[in-house]
């Protein structure tokens, strides 16, 4: 019997995503778990595998396509049902060809044609990427959200323990058209600007999209203030030197990520994000930080998983691989998420401060800028020092003014410092 295989649930909020590549052919023998396309999602690409077994009859999407979730992608020849339990699946009457059954998500074209249609039920593929965990929804109600382009993690849940319902859907997506709600702003029309010389228009891959609409979302959300301050990194950079060794790199970010690991069990406010339908502050035991990447599709901001565990060098390390991945397009959805805070260092391009942005749910983060020597008045003298500028954007709702100046001198002062890191 012939089965389709649809694309499976990606991730939370990840509704479709584009082929770069198709990893098998027509004629392919194809076991259970075997990667079968490549795909890029908003943030991540990702290796989809297989569900089935059976033998490749035809190909129904190719590289450069965006493929949606549920949308088929692959028609499988299979000589056997698997034993995988079975999962009630939508199901239509087809108009040309025999009738469809259903089978763990995926749609199964029967050899003999019968009279009558299956019954259908809401539509569920196999999940590939867990669901976050902070959003309490049923999978119906998550499908609804996307169906109408709403976040379901902005949704303020009604039921018991903020649980959302579809409902609470509905009124979000209502206050949004109202205008009750932080939804999207309406954009003005462009000009026709050919009128002063010639143009030329480029779609959005998916990471610059992703990234427009989540710093959208941040700055519409976040009231930003952004604190700025100087730390004497000279004895800093010889330690940098003396620990890099013959023929390894070791760059000041990793001793940025170590200092900030500290600083935030120090202030931890700063590792917190808000709950504004619950009116709660969520305070995280753990300690993992984002450290922006610049990549030829945008910038991607891998996780180090706690880092207040690890050693700079641990650190260093696991940033290398972290960044290489990234820019290789080898970075998956789970190394993407969890973070408690950002570090965007553009020191390697140069400029003297800049105000990031806060990276969505979290609360503050940290903008780097280049080092440079600067004459610093101490001990009754102009001494020459290796001063680098620190930028800390944070979200007002929660972070004091105060607390801001205190938890970016705590960091410039770890950083002149730095035997006590």
């Amino acid at each position: 019997m012939l089965l389709d295989i649809f694309l499976p649930e990606l991730g939370e909020n990840i509704a479709a995503g584009t082929v770069t590549k198709v990893l098998v052919k027509a004629g392919d023998a194809l076991k259970k778990g075997q990667n079968i396309l490549e795909l890029e999602t908003d943030k991540a690409v990702l290796e989809v595998p297989s569900q089935h077994n059976g033998v490749i009859k035809e190909i129904l999407v190719k590289a450069g396509a965006t493929v949606k979730v549920g949308q088929p992608v692959f028609r499988i020849q299979q000589d056997e049902l698997l034993t995988s339990p079975v999962i009630p699946a939508k199901a239509g009457i087809q108009k040309d060809g025999p009738p469809i059954k259903t089978f763990g998500g995926d749609k199964i074209e029967s050899q003999t044609p019968t009279a009558a249609p299956v019954a259908t039920s809401a539509p569920q593929t196999p999940f590939y990427m867990p669901v976050r965990k902070d959003v309490h929804a049923a999978p119906s109600v998550r499908l609804f959200a996307r169906e109408i382009g709403i976040d379901i993690a902005q949704v303020p849940g009604t039921g018991s323990g903020g649980r959302i319902s579809t409902d609470d859907v509905k009124a979000y997506a209502k206050r949004i058209i109202t205008g009750g709600a932080a939804g999207p702003t309406a954009q003005p029309s462009l000009p026709n600007f050919s009128k002063w010389g010639n143009v030329k228009r480029e779609a959005m891959n998916n990471v610059r999209r992703k990234t427009a609409e989540h710093l959208s979302h941040a700055w519409q959300a976040i009231p930003h203030v952004t604190q700025f301050d100087k730390a004497d990194i000279t004895e800093l950079e010889q330690l940098r030197k003396d620990l890099a060794g013959e023929g390894k790199k070791l760059s000041v970010t990793p001793f940025l990520v170590k200092v900030t690991a500290a600083a935030l069990k120090r202030f931890p406010q700063f590792n917190a994000s808000i709950d504004m339908a619950a009116h709660e502050i969520v305070y995280k035991d753990y300690c993992n930080i984002g450290v922006a990447v610049d990549t030829d599709r945008g910038l991607l901001v891998p996780v180090i998983k706690n880092a207040d565990q690890k050693t700079v060098l641990q650190i260093s390390d696991e940033l290398t691989v972290l960044a290489e991945r990234a820019r290789a397009r080898k970075t998956t959805i789970e190394e993407m998420q969890g973070g408690c805070f950002s570090i965007s260092n553009l020191g390697g391009i140069g400029g003297t401060f800049f105000a990031p942005i806060v990276n969505w749910p979290e609360v503050a983060i940290l903008g780097v800028s280049r080092g440079v020597m600067e004459q610093v008045y101490a001990e009754d003298q102009f001494v020459a020092r290796l001063m680098l500028p620190l930028s800390l954007s944070y979200d007002h709702r929660v972070i004091d003014g105060a607390d801001g100046a205190r938890f970016i001198r705590f960091i410039a002062e770890a950083l002149q410092n730095p035997g006590a890191i």
